[in-house]
């Protein structure tokens, strides 16, 4: 991580908060949908997905401007899973069980020896 910037760790991992906060949108918009195509294109949660991900893309340019390796920054995108999946705990009630923890750690095993 040395060859690696702070600034371009930290906007990955708000590139992963804003990448698993738009999925959320996306998943919640679509609940108030209708086979009408103006439901989706006048839907506010899935235009805010569709932000978040355009946060995504301009954290990702930031972060290239300023240097990294890519072989340490994409594993850090990765935990937009674990962010995915305690926003679906807060948001829905969905069990994270001990198995889901397990996998979750090595998600972050991995990140970090990816980033050595």
């Amino acid at each position: 991580m040395d060859q690696t910037p702070r600034l371009s760790i930290l906007f990955f991992v708000i590139a992963a908060l804003f990448g698993a906060l738009g999925q959320y949108l996306y998943k919640s918009g679509t609940e108030n949908t209708t086979s009408d195509w103006s439901s989706y294109l006048y839907n506010l949660r899935i235009i805010g997905g569709m932000i978040c991900y355009g946060l995504v893309m301009l954290c990702f340019v930031a972060t290239f401007k300023r240097g990294g390796s890519m072989a340490v920054l994409y594993p850090i995108y990765a935990s937009t899973f674990i962010w995915g999946a305690l926003i679906s705990a807060l948001a829905y009630g969905t069990e994270v069980k001990s198995i889901n923890i397990t996998g979750m750690g090595f998600m972050i095993a991995g990140m970090y020896l990816m980033g050595k």
